[in-house]
C-alpha cells in the first residue's frame, strides 16, 4: 500500500524491479475500474518488472469516498508516489481509456521519467469521445438503440431492459470475450472491481452520456508536448475508441506510432492478449535505451 493524497493505494509487482530493463507501469480505466483486466500482461515479467495498481477509491485501494480526491491532477500524482515507493527512476507507462488520459497528462508533464508511453484507447477529448460513442450507439440494432436513447429520460424503460441494452453495447465495443476462469475469480475476489460512485461523479451514467467533471475535458493541447519517438497509440479493431480517431490523434504527434489490435474491443489485453503482448514486447525492447 502506497501513501498518496487522500489515502493509500494498492500496488502489485510481478517480476524483478532490479532487471536492467525499465519496468512497465499500467494504469486502469474507468474512472473507477481496477487492475484485474491487465493480469495477462504479467507475462511480460519474464524480462522486466510489471507494476499494476488500483487508483484511490478503486479495487484494493482505500475507498475514502471523498469527491475532492477525484481530480485529474491528483490521479496523475499517484504515479510519482508509486515510483518513489518502489525506487523506480525510469519506466515505461501504459494507460488505457481514462488511464490513457492519465498517461497523456503524465507523459506531457514528466517526460524525463519515461522510457516510453503507450496511450491505449484513450479519452483525449470528451467531445470527440461522445461523438464516437453516440455514433456506435446509433449503429446498434434499432430496438437496442431506442432503448438506450430512452434509458435516461423520465419514465424510461425498466432498469432490466436498460441493463440488457447496455450489456449488448458493451459486448460489441467494450469486452468481446469473457475473462478466463482464473481472471474472473480474481476479479470477483476484489473488494471492488468497479466503483460506480467515482465513475458517475467524473464521467456520468453511461459511456455515451458524459455529465460529470470530465464532461469538458480536452487534452488535445498536451499532444504537442509528447515525444513522438517514444509514444505509441493503440486501440482495438472494435473499440469504442475508434481506430480512425486514435490514428488521427497519433498523427498530431510527429514521430508517434499507431497500432490497431485485431479482434479486440476496448479491453484489448483481455480480448486479444497474444497479439497485444507481441506488439508490447517489440515496442518496449526497442525503447528500453531511448
Amino acid at each position: 500500500m502506497v501513501s498518496v493524497e487522500g489515502g493509500h493505494i494498492y500496488v502489485r509487482v510481478n517480476g524483478d524491479l532490479k532487471e536492467p530493463k525499465p519496468p512497465l507501469v499500467m494504469t486502469h480505466g474507468g474512472p473507477g475500474s481496477a487492475h484485474w483486466y491487465f493480469l495477462n500482461a504479467t507475462a511480460l515479467a519474464d524480462e522486466r518488472g510489471v507494476i499494476l495498481y488500483d487508483q484511490l477509491d478503486s479495487g484494493r485501494s482505500d475507498h475514502p469516498g471523498d469527491p475532492k480526491n477525484w481530480r485529474v491532477a491528483r490521479f496523475v500524482d499517484e504515479l510519482p508516489a508509486i515510483a518513489s515507493a518502489l525506487g523506480v527512476e525510469r519506466w515505461h507507462m501504459l494507460g488505457t481509456s481514462w488511464g490513457g488520459t492519465i498517461a497523456l497528462e503524465y507523459a506531457a508533464r514528466r517526460p524525463a521519467e519515461l522510457a516510453s508511453v503507450i496511450i491505449q484507447s484513450a479519452l483525449i477529448s470528451t467531445d470527440i469521445w461522445m461523438r464516437d460513442s453516440n455514433r456506435l450507439k446509433n449503429e446498434m440494432p434499432p430496438d437496442i438503440r431506442d432503448t438506450l436513447d430512452r434509458c435516461f429520460e423520465p419514465g424510461g424503460p425498466p432498469k432490466e431492459e436498460c441493463d440488457k441494452a447496455t450489456d449488448a453495447f458493451y459486448a460489441r465495443h467494450i469486452i468481446r470475450h469473457e475473462p478466463p476462469p482464473e481472471i474472473a475469480a480474481y476479479r470477483a475476489a476484489l473488494p471492488r472491481s468497479f466503483s460506480a460512485d467515482v465513475y458517475n461523479h467524473m464521467w456520468g451514467p453511461a459511456e455515451f452520456l458524459a455529465s460529470g467533471t470530465l464532461k469538458d475535458y480536452d487534452g488535445r493541447p498536451l499532444l504537442k508536448k509528447l515525444d513522438g519517438r517514444r509514444t505509441l497509440f493503440t486501440t482495438g479493431e472494435y473499440d469504442e475508441a475508434l481506430p480512425s480517431t486514435i490514428a488521427a490523434f497519433a498523427a498530431e504527434v510527429p514521430g508517434a506510432t499507431f497500432r490497431e489490435i485485431p479482434g479486440a474491443a476496448h479491453m484489448i489485453m483481455n480480448d486479444n492478449p497474444v497479439a497485444y503482448l507481441a506488439v508490447l514486447r517489440d515496442w518496449l525492447s526497442r525503447h528500453d535505451a531511448v
